[in-house]
Order: structure tokens, then C-alpha cells, then sequence
């Protein structure tokens, strides 16, 4: 039998640079930044993210990004673990496949906002979402972009297809 809700809703957020953002972004881009981000949502017990092969989840905390460097508590959800497991499975064969994955336009963090919604009604940061435009509104961002394009970031994990 299942848990009745509701269910805690988290967003780990990783910084992939490890500090080398915020260290390096003003002499590169000619502006503070201070991480680049991937972020997951956390729910029943698992966390859950899009990467180049598609929906993963993994125990929380478990990728070799090791704990996130920080969690927002966006509240809780009445939505069950079988409703949302047969929502992730729609997403991971339509908007969020794998051959979907786009560093800067369709991401983890375009995964983790929009479940978010779906979950909650609330968005991620702000600046987690608006980090990819910033980027590209600069020189040097432009300059990477057909090597930043070719980019996949996967940090391990379950694929969700045909789990249960």
C-alpha cells in the first residue's frame, strides 16, 4: 500500500564548476556569475534529473556530483509516486528524450522547473533558469557556443524508462 501524501518537493542544486565560476566568470564573460547549474527535483524518496541519455533518478545525493551545494524546499505535492512515475515516463517519451538535450534551451533545469510546476505550481530560481540567456548575451559565450552546443552533462543515475 501506498503512503498517502503529502510529499515533501526539494530542488538539489549542483554547481558544476565548483567555485570556478564565480572565480573565472568576470574575467571571461566581463560578468559575475556564480555557478553553473544542474539542478534535480527530489520526491518520493528519489531524485530525478535530465541528462543526454534522458530522465535518471538516483538515491538523493548519490551522483558523482556528490551533496548538492544547495536544496530549496518548494513544499509538498499531493500527486503519488504512481502518478508522477507514469508522468516522468510521458515526459521521457515525448518533451524530455534524450535526443531532446540542449545545454543552454532544453536541459536539467528546464526538466526540474517544469516538474516543479507540475508538482507544486512554483518555479525554480530565477537565476538558474536565466543563467543560459546570460551567457549567450555575452561575447565569449557566443564564441564557445558551437563547443558548449556539443556538450552533454550526465552525472550517472537510473534511466526512468521502463522502470517501476
Amino acid at each position: 500500500m501506498e503512503e498517502t501524501g503529502p510529499y515533501p518537493v526539494k530542488v538539489y542544486i549542483y554547481d558544476l564548476s565548483r567555485g570556478m565560476a564565480r572565480q573565472l566568470s568576470p574575467l571571461m564573460l566581463g560578468k559575475q556569475i556564480d555557478g553553473i547549474w544542474h539542478t534535480a527535483i527530489v520526491v518520493h524518496g528519489k531524485e530525478f534529473f535530465f541528462v543526454g541519455e534522458g530522465i535518471n533518478n538516483c538515491a538523493p545525493g548519490s551522483t558523482p556530483l556528490g551533496e548538492p551545494d544547495s536544496i530549496v524546499d518548494l513544499g509538498s505535492t499531493e500527486v503519488s509516486a504512481d502518478v508522477f512515475m507514469d508522468y516522468l515516463t510521458s515526459l521521457a517519451e515525448s518533451t524530455f528524450r534524450g535526443d531532446k538535450y540542449n545545454l543552454f534551451e532544453h536541459n536539467c533545469n528546464s526538466f526540474t522547473s517544469e516538474v516543479a510546476q507540475f508538482l507544486t505550481g512554483q518555479n525554480i530560481p530565477s537565476y538558474i533558469t536565466d543563467l543560459p540567456s546570460e551567457v549567450l548575451a555575452t561575447p565569449f559565450g557566443q564564441a564557445l557556443r558551437p563547443l558548449l552546443d556539443s556538450i552533454v552533462i550526465n552525472p550517472g543515475g537510473n534511466n526512468i524508462t521502463g522502470q517501476r
